[in-house]
């Protein structure tokens, strides 16, 4: 029996092809293959809506006028039972006549869960699962959050100064990293499902927080944490096209949420007891939503209410070899604690030189056992 490790990188390589491309669905590969060991067809997951990697595969053996019955169909992802905007891919698989499904891990969607590789043996075709899991999940850290915890994993961006500092006393913060820094940046900015940040920042900054430095098929949605409703309708914000705009507020004047309604703007109320935006309910509202990943660049006062409240699950962090003193803006504001073990304790997930700067991603300790 041909060894799957070679064929299963190969589908792991291409399920990264997705990783702009997929959301909210999970970015999957699929490689099909003889007895022999020779590639019949190979895909990957296409925008929503679109085929996933099991149909892709399958249209490419045809196009190449290949036979893929009794065929090994190795996917990262198992094949998907139900009937959503496409059909089940189970189905697809059987129909095709595949003899054996090589999975690197079952689908933490309730609406699979199983039941995929449950169809496909019930149809004689043998099923093994394993190589590969923790590629397949660590790519897709965001759907199995969602699916498992009912939140989105959140990935928390700052670009800072040796010394920590994020902006100086008077808001000068353009540009403390280099181009390639924010080249990396605007790469991460698309591979999540939606980008998240604060009235401050809008209003300071009139930003347009989408992805411009990289291609994307794809723009992220974008979140607005605005208690008071106080985005302008004419913000630069609304200027991309084909993305969604929320805004989650803690008050709903009627005149000014019409006003962003009317811009196409998604307006929530959602109060905490301090009115401000409940933001564990804001997240289980955007899991709701189908977002997977969500890519926090916000101020030091939005920061900080989010690792105040234990909500950070990453962070992205752009170090420039620069140092500019006190008086400043650190990452976040939050605090002052009153002993160490009080803080975030985090374990170091990559360490990479981007350009001059350094990029550091760190995880909260055991947050992604789950």
């Amino acid at each position: 029996m041909t060894d799957a490790s070679p064929f299963i990188s190969q589908a792991l390589g291409l399920a990264a092809q997705a990783l702009f491309l997929s959301n909210p669905n999970p970015r999957v590969g699929c490689v099909i293959t003889s007895d022999a060991g020779a590639v019949l067809g190979q895909g990957f997951t296409q925008q929503a809506g679109g085929p996933h990697a099991e149909v892709m595969a399958l249209r490419d053996a045809a196009a190449r006028g290949n036979d893929v019955r009794g065929a090994t169909a190795y996917v990262t992802l198992e094949p998907c039972a139900h009937q959503g905007r496409t059909g089940p891919c189970c189905d697809a698989l059987i129909q095709a006549g595949i003899a054996r499904v090589v999975a690197s891990v079952a689908d933490p969607n309730p609406l699979v869960a199983g039941q995929g590789f449950a169809r496909l043996r019930a149809a004689g075709v043998a099923v093994e699962a394993g190589p590969g899991a923790a590629e397949t999940r660590e790519l897709n850290i965001g759907f199995f959050s969602r699916m498992v915890r009912g939140m989105p994993w959140v990935r928390m961006k700052a670009a800072a100064s040796l010394d920590g500092v994020t902006a100086l006393g008077n808001g000068a913060s353009q540009w403390i990293t280099s181009p390639a820094a924010r080249a990396d940046g605007h790469a991460w900015r698309a591979r999540a499902c939606a980008v998240l940040s604060g009235i401050g920042t809008v209003l300071e900054d009139d930003p347009l927080l989408n992805v411009r430095e990289v291609a994307t098929p794809r723009q992220p949605h974008l979140v607005i944490v605005d208690s008071r409703l106080q985005t302008p309708p004419g913000a630069r914000l609304f200027d991309v096209a084909d993305r969604q705009v929320l805004i989650y507020a803690a008050q709903g004047e009627a005149q000014a949420a019409e006003a962003l309604r009317a811009r196409g703007a998604t307006v929530v109320v959602l109060p905490n007891a301090r009115g401000k935006v409940d933001l564990p309910a804001m997240l289980r509202d955007l899991a709701r939503r189908s977002v997977n990943e969500l890519h926090v660049e916000a101020g030091h006062k939005l920061n900080g209410s989010f690792l105040r409240e234990g909500l950070v699950d990453e962070m992205l962090l752009y170090q420039a070899p620069l140092l500019l003193g006190s008086g400043a803006h650190g990452l976040a504001s939050w605090g002052p604690l009153q002993a160490l073990s009080d803080g975030v304790r985090m374990e170091f997930h990559s360490v990479r030189q981007i350009g001059p700067d350094l990029r550091v991603v760190a995880r909260v300790a055991g947050r992604a056992d789950f």
